[in-house]
Order: C-alpha cells, then structure tokens, then sequence
C-alpha cells in the first residue's frame, strides 16, 4: 500500500503526453495548480541505461509533486532508470503498458505489455526493490481481442503481488494493428463501468481512471464511485485554465495559484526570460500556452500572435504583451 501522500497526489493528475507534457508544458501547468500531479512524456529505459541520456530526466523544483514515466520492458534495465529517476528527485515512477504506437510496440514497450503480464510483473518488482518512491503502473483494460473482463482482473492481481503502489487504467483497449495512435484514443469504447467495478474488487490497489474526461465535475463524480483518483489529458493541455484552475480548491480544499489567466501569463515571465537566456527559443514554451484563453473572446488572436511569430529569431516576452493587447483589441472590436 502507497502512502497516503501518494493517494492524495494522485487525486487529479495530468497525463503523460508524447510531444507534450515536457519539463516547461509541466512548469506552465504548476502555474495554475499547486496540487495536480504531473507527469513527463515517456523516457525509454534504454535511452537512459544504455545511451546515457539523463538531460532528459531534467526538470524544475517547482514541478513537484511530479512523476517520472518509464517505457521498456526489461526488469533489470527498468530498475536502474527507476534508480536514475528516484536519484533524480521525481516523487513517483511510473511504468508506460498503455501506449500503442509502432515505434512503441517495435521496443517492446507500452500497450503490448498487456499481453505478458507476468513480465511486467517482473519489472514493477525490480522497480520496487531499487527505489523507495512509489511504482505505479498505466494500463489499457485490455489489447486487440482479448477479452478486458478476463484479462484486466488477472493484470491487477499480477500488480498486487509486485507490489504496485497505485494503477491508472485508460478505460479504452488498445488496437495494436489497424489504429493509430490518435484513432486509439478516441475509436475504441470507453469502459467506465469495468474500471470501477476492478477498483470496488480490488481495494487495495488504489486505482486512477482515465480517457475521455473533459471537466472536473465529470472527475469528481467519478472519483465518488470507488476510484481515488482521475487523470486528464487533452482536455487539461487544450484547455489548461477550464480544468487546472479549480483543481486545488475543487479537490485539495486550497486556493488557486493564480487568480487570472493574466496571473498566468505573469508567473511565466521569469521562467521564458531564463530559458532565453540559457539560449532556448520561445516558442518551445508558448506553444504550450496557446490554449489558455480558450473559450474566452479574444482567444484566436492570442493563438495567432504567438503560433505566427514566438519562432521568430529574437522573440522574447515582449510578444506576450502583444498578444494579450492583439486579444484585448479583438474583443473590443467585437
């Protein structure tokens, strides 16, 4: 059984997203929530074993908590990443047996996995042994053909007996061959129903629930039907505001981080002017910040200014100033 730290940190967490969820996508998140739990892209196990690739466990004290995602499927290799992670300083390690893309399947990692479970039992035990922060594992309920009732109380019993701290189960199965990626995500059938029942069955084994979920209430009713937790993902990066701003006094009974987006976008000074300054760009910060006015007037001339001109050769943080005035000019134009 995890602490109850890790319980609570996992209350709403935001998911782990190729592409996305990099070390200034979290940063920007942990502007508007104290309290989310966040979580890296993918870091394969090989990569930093076998290619010393440890800028990638890099990140900023004021992400914390934080997890660190792990995909590979050697025990050995998995526990010595998780070593390198732990040393590093994240709060959790979690274990990738949901993502089904090519490149993932061709190393053995991700949704595949949920076809040997013994093997990632194998692998969430060596974790264990080498780190004292919590393990956690991210499933699917199932892959390709087989059957999600049979198959995912199986999974999770594995889990218990290596000492899983806590699940996060994408209530979708995966389609190794014949979906994308991205069709994976939104084809097959969600199974909210399967999930909850596994976590009234197996009640020891904290458990999170994710896909599909686009508000916090939505979340919070979940959470009210055996779940402890729910993790967002696109909806929290498309619309980082709608969902990030309520978290802490919706589920953590704390104020907000910010009061305004405008909130946001100050607290975020700092953090562009040092990435400028250590020779980053700036539009690998603000394409993560595109989303944070949406719905309110004015959004589409905030995206406009910096999607067109934060690649630019010597954009600053001016153009955050531009940007909000190109927005307050098309409202008041409206």
């Amino acid at each position: 059984m995890p602490d109850n730290a890790t319980t609570a940190a996992a209350r709403l967490s935001c998911a782990p997203m190729m592409d996305w969820t990099d070390r200034h996508c979290r940063f920007f998140h942990r502007q508007i929530s104290r309290h989310a739990l966040l979580y890296t892209e993918m870091v394969t196990a090989p990569a930093l074993v076998r290619g010393g690739a440890l800028h990638l466990l890099g990140y900023s004290q004021e992400e914390h908590p934080v997890a660190l995602q792990l995909g590979g499927s050697d025990p050995v290799e998995l526990s010595k990443a998780a070593q390198l992670g732990a040393d590093a300083g994240y709060d959790e390690i979690n274990l990738n047996v949901g993502c089904p893309s090519d490149r993932v399947q061709s190393g053995t990692f991700g949704a595949v996995l949920m076809k040997t479970p013994g093997l990632v039992a194998d692998c969430v035990s060596a974790m264990k042994a080498a780190v004292d922060v919590p393990v956690t594992v991210k499933c699917r309920i199932g892959v390709d053909d087989q059957d999600p009732e049979a198959v995912l109380p199986d999974f999770i019993s594995r889990m218990i007996d290596a000492g899983c701290d806590y699940l996060i189960v994408h209530a979708r199965k995966a389609w190794l061959q014949g979906l994308s990626p991205k069709e994976n995500r939104d084809i097959p059938p969600l199974d909210y129903e399967l999930v909850q029942r596994m976590a009234a069955a197996f009640p020891d084994l904290p458990m999170s629930i994710n896909g599909g979920v686009e508000s916090l209430d939505e979340a919070e009713a979940l959470i009210g039907q055996s779940l402890n937790g729910v993790m967002i993902g696109r909806a929290a990066y498309h619309r980082p505001w709608d969902i990030l701003s309520g978290v802490d006094e919706q589920f953590f009974q704390e104020s907000s981080a910010c009061v305004t987006r405008e909130d946001v976008v100050d607290a975020m000074r700092p953090y562009i002017t040092a990435h400028l300054e250590a020779g980053g760009k700036l539009h690998q910060i603000t394409r993560h910040m595109l989303g944070l006015f949406a719905g309110q007037p004015g959004a589409r001339a905030w995206r406009r200014v910096l999607s067109e001109n934060a690649n630019r050769p010597g954009a600053g943080v001016a153009l955050l100033d531009e940007a909000l005035d190109r927005m307050q000019s098309a409202v008041m134009a409206d």
